[in-house]
């Protein structure tokens, strides 16, 4: 092999190490977001567990997050939580980051 094809073959492998990283860090994100949104909207125990499942698939709906942002204000809004937007894009954000803490 050449040393191009060995540069390329590197640079593949990290691309997908890479992408395997992000899904595995979204997948965190996503775990956590549901716990919190679970505990503000009071669920209990098996609830719980059954919400964070919820949450996961709803963010599999569309790219992008606005799906799992969507489905979240639904929930608040059906149970009549003053939690805004703003305060979801927020949380959401912030257990992004916390769940890449988690693999580092």
């Amino acid at each position: 092999m050449s040393s191009f094809d060995d540069r390329k073959k590197s640079f593949e492998n990290k691309f997908a190490n890479d992408q395997e990283l992000q899904f595995k860090i979204k997948g965190r994100r996503n775990k956590y977001f549901g716990q919190w949104a679970a505990d503000k909207l009071g669920k209990k125990e098996q609830e719980i567990e059954n919400y964070i499942d919820e949450v996961i698939k709803a963010d599999l709906k569309k790219p992008g997050d606005m799906d799992l942002v969507d489905k979240v204000k639904q929930d608040f809004k059906a149970s009549n939580s003053n939690i805004s937007e703003d305060e979801i894009k927020s949380k959401l954000d912030e257990f992004f980051e916390k769940a890449k803490v988690d693999f580092q």
